[in-house]
């Protein structure tokens, strides 16, 4: 018993990170796939305003779990756990889904442009919202509902998508307009999986930014939410994530 008890301290919990225009509910085909097969699995809400203090927020989820962690992150959550993961000694890897792994000093905003698979910045539509400071507001964004299943989530019913696009959470101009910082994936092992069809993010900024991180790459066929079209496939990756860093350790 003890034997089983100090394996599992040493096993990874998954913890999960959702990009903008979403939440942790995305991740639920993954958790409930994880869940079956014992494996420990949390969800960190990504607050949507800005890469500084997404990670920070992030960080301080990461931290507080305890034992080892691998990280996943869903679009520009991959952003957020590149960022976060620096400095916390408990991530032991990162997995991207469909998920930007920037560099320093990068800005999405400029790296999305050069993008010729992304339609993504042709169908957000501008808000705004209180800072907290006086009467001060700042630019957010969302996708125009019109456009949500085909430029998001074209592999899903038009049905789901359509709650997808009315329950969406606006993301902050600062996640798309703030530089990264140190990239963790330049001292962690990482795996990615590459959405073929990906209009979002872009599947050719995905897989050219996880080969630069040296990231095992698993190509999928499907959309921008991958791991809610295709959750086995994301969890195989998972699970391929947790044994090799299983059989290094």
């Amino acid at each position: 018993m003890a034997d089983a008890n100090a394996q599992a301290s040493t096993t990874p919990t998954v913890v999960l990170v959702h990009g903008a225009f979403a939440d942790s509910s995305g991740w639920n085909g993954v958790v409930e796939r994880l869940q079956a097969a014992h494996v420990a699995v949390r969800s960190v809400s990504n607050p949507l305003r800005g890469v500084a203090s997404d990670s920070a927020y992030v960080r301080s989820g990461l931290a507080q779990v305890p034992g080892p962690v691998l990280a996943v992150g869903h679009s520009y959550g991959g952003a957020v756990i590149t960022n976060a993961a620096t400095g916390v000694d408990n991530v032991v890897g990162l997995v991207y889904v469909a998920g930007f792994a920037p560099d320093e000093g990068e800005v999405l905003a400029e790296v999305s442009a050069g993008s010729t698979d992304s339609v993504l910045n042709s169908v957000l539509v501008p808000l705004e919202y209180p800072t907290g400071n006086g009467d001060e507001t700042a630019t957010e964004f969302a996708i125009d509902a019109a456009a949500f299943h085909d430029s998001f989530a074209a592999d899903l019913p038009e049905s789901e998508t359509a709650l997808m696009a009315a329950t969406q959470r606006p993301v902050s101009a600062f996640g798309f307009s703030e530089a990264s910082g140190s990239p963790a994936w330049k001292r962690l092992p990482s795996w990615s999986v590459v959405a073929t069809g990906d209009k979002a993010a872009g599947t050719d900024i995905v897989r050219s930014m996880a080969q630069r991180a040296g990231a095992d790459i698993t190509e999928v066929e499907g959309s921008h939410v991958i791991m809610m079209s295709q959750p086995q496939a994301v969890v195989d990756v998972i699970m391929k994530a947790l044994k090799t860093l299983a059989d290094g350790s």
